[in-house]
């Protein structure tokens, strides 16, 4: 059977990123990414993804990674993006009859993780960017998401607001390691991980000494996960929608 090529899309608070992938994850075109617009419209964002991808090499199906709670190619939150108008967004479906192939539709944290993973025992992936986003995979297989980063740290502040880029850029580098270092320690015993992968733009901030069952991945690295995903089966995080035969 002929190996089928993979359109990768990481869609970001800050940057979207895309880039041509082979079965095995390994980059068939360059890694091009541009910045998130704010307050962006899903029209904005499949505008920004036809710019990006074009001259790309020849794809047979999308992965697209989204800031937000998604299920069955719909998207329900996206609390980074500042607007609302993408609750009850199909945008599996808009990028599928626009790009005229088929799409697979998850949260940004999972397609990163599906990078990362060596698929033994229970493997935990934060995100630190915008806000914070996690993904969770026992032996290889992704978990049902949840939305951790809205439990609150604090009585006032979500784990978004109390770790994200608004609060990196109050803190300062110091501070702000210091409170990430509380985030790991509670989901630690939160969640009993055997491993976990610290990603995202922030990521390189990290200034101390992480455990043995930890470590730190680029988002070049996460983005190769939209060829991994494929190759599990269908499931409620992970449908794969068809663009319409008339269009």
């Amino acid at each position: 059977m002929k190996e089928q090529n993979i359109l990768s899309i990481d869609i970001g608070g800050s940057s979207i990123k895309t880039t041509v992938l082979n079965e095995k994850g390994e980059m068939l075109s360059e890694y091009r990414k541009a910045p998130t617009p704010k307050k962006v419209q899903p029209e904005e964002v499949l505008a920004i993804i036809k710019q990006l991808t074009a001259g790309f090499p020849e794809y047979d199906k999308i992965s697209i990674g989204f800031p937000g709670y998604t299920k069955d190619g719909i998207i329900y939150t996206a609390p980074n993006l500042g607007t609302k108008v993408w609750a009850g967004c199909a945008f599996a479906k808009m990028v599928a009859n626009a790009l005229k192939k088929p799409v697979r539709l998850l949260n940004d944290a999972d397609l990163q993780g599906f990078g990362f993973i060596s698929g033994n025992g229970l493997e935990l992936t934060l995100t630190l960017g915008t806000g914070l986003g996690t993904a969770l995979f026992m032996d290889g297989i992704l978990l049902p998401h949840l939305e951790l980063s809205h439990f609150y740290a604090r009585t006032d502040k979500d784990f978004d607001a109390f770790i994200g880029d608004a609060a990196l850029e109050k803190d300062g580098d110091e501070k702000w390691n210091k409170k990430l270092k509380e985030v790991i320690t509670l989901f630690k015993l939160v969640v009993n991980y055997n491993k976990l992968y610290l990603s995202g733009g922030n990521s390189k901030r990290v200034d101390f000494k992480l455990d043995k069952d930890a470590q730190i991945c680029g988002n070049r690295e996460g983005i190769k996960g939209g060829a991994f995903l494929w190759q599990r089966p269908d499931s409620f995080s992970l449908k794969t929608v068809k663009p319409d035969n008339n269009i």
